[in-house]
């Protein structure tokens, strides 16, 4: 049996490959309360990494497609719509199966773009690994949901602010960065903050669903299974992998609420917009 040193030593890193500790994961008498600890915790890189960088890329991508659906123009506001209402309409789980078999099956296709004496055949094998197709459908599916709560906010900016911000002779750059845009991410921010949650639990399925786990380097909830297939107990496994993420939320508070209340910092005490959280049981 491994000491604990020798599990985190052996086990912290695992997640990001063979080269990066044990070649091997313990196998039946062989897996102690550590060894779980340490894998499980490794497997957290992965759930920290698809929800930062879907969360970071789906930020700007949802306020460009707020603004187009909040425009005038049916040839922005029409799309918009339409791409809200396709991730919103559908589930999470669905979209990584759909995606998946896509990104397999475009190259059989054979599709080629031409480039003027030649031409460039589509290549989408990255698309196909966890770590960039995966990503790619976190990425979609919080640019949907989260523009939905911009457009709310934006529709709800005080009328007053607008006109103020046209008073002084503020052009439509200037009024949407320093009028539109702050107050629509002061009044989305609370609900945003439970899309940011509810994205990393949904970090979950990126494994549970159809992209493959290479060199056996998933994430906590990938190893989590894999504990539970070879002890026959799902009573260590599981509750590390809700402790764990229980943690990443409180982390997630902690950050947005920081941001939240630099947002509100010109308001009293009293109206400032609170944070509550919601989950979203359904999706």
């Amino acid at each position: 049996m491994r000491t604990c040193w020798e599990s985190f030593s052996g086990y912290a890193l695992r997640a990001l490959g063979r080269g990066y500790g044990e070649r091997l994961l313990p196998r039946g008498t062989d897996i102690s309360f550590c060894d779980q600890v340490a894998l499980i915790g490794s497997g957290l890189i992965w759930n920290i990494y698809f929800a930062a960088v879907a969360i970071a890329l789906g930020f700007f991508m949802a306020t460009a497609v707020a603004l187009a659906r909040n425009s005038a123009s049916p040839w922005l506001w029409r799309p918009a719509a339409a791409f809200i209402f396709t991730f919103r309409g559908s589930p999470l789980f669905i979209q990584f199966f759909f995606f998946y078999s896509a990104f397999v099956l475009l190259p059989r296709a054979g599709i080629e773009i031409p480039l003027g004496f030649t031409t460039l055949t589509l290549q989408t094998s990255a698309l196909t690994t966890a770590q960039v197709g995966g990503l790619f459908v976190l990425i979609l599916n919080t640019t949907a949901y989260s523009a939905e709560l911009f457009y709310g906010a934006l529709k709800s900016v005080p009328k007053g602010d607008l006109e103020a911000a046209e008073a002084y002779g503020m052009s439509g750059f200037t009024k949407f960065r320093r009028v539109v845009w702050p107050n629509m991410l002061r009044l989305a921010w609370p609900s945003y903050t439970n899309e940011a949650i509810f994205l990393t639990h949904s970090t979950t399925l990126v494994f549970l669903s159809a992209f493959p786990a290479r060199q056996q380097s998933g994430e906590a909830f990938y190893y989590a299974r894999y504990f539970v297939d070879q002890t026959f107990n799902p009573f260590v496994a599981y509750p590390l992998v809700a402790a764990f993420f229980v943690a990443l939320t409180l982390a997630i508070v902690a950050i947005f609420g920081r941001i939240n209340r630099r947002l509100n910092r010109h308001l009293p005490q009293e109206k400032r917009a609170k944070f509550r959280f919601r989950p979203q049981y359904l999706r």
